[in-house]
């Protein structure tokens, strides 16, 4: 297919898939050069075709951070998929061992005895095995057993289940991904990375060699891919960029290495006042926990932009800048992960041409 941007009704999510692309690639290139393995996060996307391509630029698998988006992934045939959050429902533990009866490449987190002991018991009755990490919290007090005993306690209690696998250990330090100051994020990360390794030793004395290390993100990727603990890393926003990582030093370069490539359009509806003009893209169209959205091309490029209610938005214009009524901009999200829950479709665009539209197949409830 082909047609032109501005045939596409907005608001509207748009990738520039070659922005995309060259993303995807910088991310495969750096993780080889350190002998580090990606799962990239699906819950950044959730998108099967986006996960296809990671996978074909050399991801080993996809972490997922429901069992909703597992679901998809698996149905897509892509492989190693890591759901990264404990379940605690029988429900929900019942779908997952659907999934390890297609493809016994998946694998799920445990954080406390229950989650192991409730996996175990449904694992028998199905007659199906499942490989388990055992959850460290690292800093974030969200998920992950609380001390290292209790994670050296879950693994022992994974490793002696006559029905699970233990596969290795996962901890994800979210709060410290955007740390402005690279200095202060690796010493962050210094620090999260060395209870992961503590824990590492503790289980080899067992015998329990952890076989995978998982965690890390897009922020601390420079740091946590290098230093020799984790053996893969679970970034996300790096295949997008946002205007919350706009303002943080992914490394110590002055250039980010990667570039914006997710974009919502707009349309000006209104432009009847002399310093600003009303768009139709408002609460409804961005998530609200980051920055405002950030217009970073055209005549409107650093022009600030101010939400005006659940189907407006207002670009506060800049001297000498002028907008008419039906003008289109792009605006860089400021948070793409839920920006992206937002929407049902992404247009696929080279340039000002549209080359595919792909849907958000994990998005919601299946």
């Amino acid at each position: 297919m082909e047609t032109s941007l501005s045939a596409i009704d907005t608001p509207a999510l748009v990738v520039d898939l070659e922005a995309l692309e060259r993303n995807i690639a910088t991310m495969a290139s750096r993780a080889k050069a350190w002998g580090v393995a990606l799962r990239p996060h699906a819950k950044t996307h959730k998108c099967s075709a986006i996960a296809r391509r990671q996978i074909s630029a050399g991801a080993s698998g996809i972490a997922c951070a429901t069992i909703d988006e597992a679901e998809v992934m698996v149905e897509a045939d892509l492989p190693g998929v890591l759901v990264t959050s404990p379940l605690a429902t029988e429900h929900k533990v019942r779908r997952l061992l659907e999934l390890a009866r297609r493809r016994h490449d998946i694998t799920v987190v445990a954080d406390h005895p229950r989650h192991v002991a409730l996996l175990d018991e449904m694992s028998a009755q199905s007659g199906v095995s499942v490989s388990v990490l055992a959850d460290l919290d690292v800093g974030d007090h969200r998920t992950g057993a609380a001390t290292l005993e209790g994670a050296v306690s879950l693994a022992q209690q994974i490793d002696a289940a006559r029905n699970l696998r233990f596969a290795g250990i996962q901890g994800y330090a979210g709060r410290l991904q955007h740390i402005a100051a690279f200095a202060e994020r690796r010493s962050a990360a210094a620090k999260a990375a060395d209870l992961l390794a503590e824990l590492r030793v503790r289980l080899r004395v067992l015998g329990l060699a952890p076989s995978v290390v998982t965690g890390a993100g897009t922020g601390t990727h420079a740091i946590d891919g290098p230093a020799g603990v984790f053996t893969e890393l679970q970034v996300g926003s790096y295949v997008f960029m946002d205007a919350e990582y706009a303002d943080v030093a992914l490394d110590e370069s002055p250039n980010s290495p990667f570039e914006p490539a997710l974009f919502v359009q707009t349309t000006v509806v209104s432009a009847n006042q002399r310093d600003f003009v009303t768009t139709d893209a408002g609460t409804k169209a961005f998530a609200l926990n980051g920055p405002p959205p950030r217009i970073l091309s055209g005549p409107a490029a650093g022009c600030a932009y101010e939400f005006q209610g659940d189907e407006h938005g207002k670009i506060n214009l800049k001297p000498g800048v002028r907008l008419s009524l039906g003008d289109r901009l792009e605006c860089q999200p400021p948070h793409c992960d839920p920006t992206v829950f937002l929407y049902d479709r992404i247009v696929c665009v080279k340039g000002n041409d549209v080359v595919d539209i792909w849907p958000i197949d994990a998005r919601g409830r299946r």
